[in-house]
């Protein structure tokens, strides 16, 4: 086993053969493009050290395992909202930082995190990779090491190596089997479709013209105007914008369709855009920005247009990011997802345990409070998306 300093030092073709096919962001393209311009890089706080396992064949040495790793100084852009962690560390006289983190830089996505080629030699990979994940943590001196939103599988397994695990809520559309976005109507509540409709609506009014694109069709010169509207939302909100606009546009030419770009323009200008990618089997939403104030167009870009785009394209999900109640109106329901998290210090392993046992009590009731708001009519049985 030994680590990397760099996602672009790993030989694509291992990549390729261990990746979900067709994943957005789990590719030799992503994290690469993402480090090389500064977005997950040690300048930035995250210092890639992603632990590789070979093995040796007829034909040299043979990656048969990857762990995506970043050491970091805070806690922006990983999705496990461990700040009160770090702050309880802080008032104890104790450092949180630096921490180990293995997720999506920037990409509240759940799925595989430990990228093991299938065949008998599987579990002792995965088993290899948790060990030197917590030997590495302990090296370079971290408090914990984190994975973010791991898939099912991986979260037993974490479990079963005694990490914690954390429970959040996002909100996921699963496509009901409507057939188009009319049929989709068709399954809410006739105040819930009339509202919906009358958004919609608003938009096309507008005078504003909509156009979906995907990376391969974005010009290089376009990124600068598509991604002021993305920094503007940070902007606004006083938070660092990770992505430049020559990251976005080596991203679009890498990925091609797998990054899709839901535009507003006003004349020829772009005036908003709702940044997406995609799999062969799900849209995620990822960045939102708008120069100026139109009504529903962030409900049209961010979240009717995926769904349209689901339903043409024949996805089964839409996940639109992190966070967001408003997103029940439309459809998208409350669904669970988890991290796992392995803390050093004994006692605050302890402590922060009591707490999750608490959050994920408290988690579940929300859950299912939360849907009863949905918008579907009471008497359609429709698939269980939570």
């Amino acid at each position: 086993m030994r680590t990397t300093s760099a996602a672009e030092a790993i030989p694509r073709a291992a990549w390729a053969r261990l990746c979900p096919p067709g994943h957005p962001f789990l590719n030799a393209d992503f994290l690469a493009i993402s480090e090389r311009h500064g977005a997950a890089a040690s300048e930035w706080g995250w210092t890639p050290c992603h632990l590789v396992v070979s093995d040796e064949g007829d034909e040299g040495k043979h990656v048969v395992g990857l762990l995506p790793l970043y050491l970091k100084t805070h806690s922006h852009g990983d999705f496990i909202y461990d700040w009160s962690w770090a702050a309880a560390y802080r008032q104890l006289g104790r450092a949180y930082y630096p921490k180990l983190m293995t997720c999506l830089p920037h990409t509240p996505v759940a799925g595989p995190r430990f990228l093991v080629a299938d065949g008998p030699q599987a579990a002792s990979v995965r088993q290899a990779l948790v060990e030197g994940a917590r030997t590495l943590a302990g090296r370079v001196g971290a408090s914990s090491w984190h994975v973010a939103l791991p898939g099912e599988d991986e979260t037993k397994l974490l479990r079963s190596e005694g990490l914690l695990i954390s429970h959040d809520v996002q909100f996921h559309w699963v496509d009901p089997g409507c057939g188009d976005f009319d049929g989709y109507l068709a399954t809410f509540s006739a105040a819930k479709r009339r509202k919906v409709r009358a958004e919609r609506r608003r938009v096309q009014d507008s005078g504003l013209r909509l156009e979906t694109r995907h990376g391969d069709q974005i010009d290089v010169a376009e990124w600068p105007l598509l991604h002021a509207l993305y920094a503007g939302t940070f902007e606004k909100f006083n938070n660092h914008a990770a992505f430049s606009a020559a990251c976005f546009a080596d991203l679009a030419t890498a990925l091609g369709d797998r990054m899709v770009a839901f535009i507003a323009r006003d004349g020829g200008l772009p005036v908003a855009v709702a940044l997406c990618f995609r799999s062969d089997e799900a849209l995620y939403g990822r960045y939102w920005g708008c120069l100026g104030n139109y009504h529903s167009l962030h409900f049209e870009l961010c979240f009717y247009q995926g769904i349209a785009y689901c339903l043409r394209e024949g996805l089964r999900r839409f996940e639109p990011g992190a966070g967001g109640e408003h997103k029940l109106a439309r459809g998208f329901t409350p669904t669970v997802v988890h991290s796992a998290h392995w803390i050093a210090d004994p006692g605050m392993r302890e402590a922060l345990g009591r707490h999750l046992t608490l959050q994920r009590e408290a988690l579940a009731e929300y859950r299912d409070q939360a849907a009863e708001h949905l918008p579907f009519r009471r008497d359609l049985s429709l698939p269980s998306q939570v």
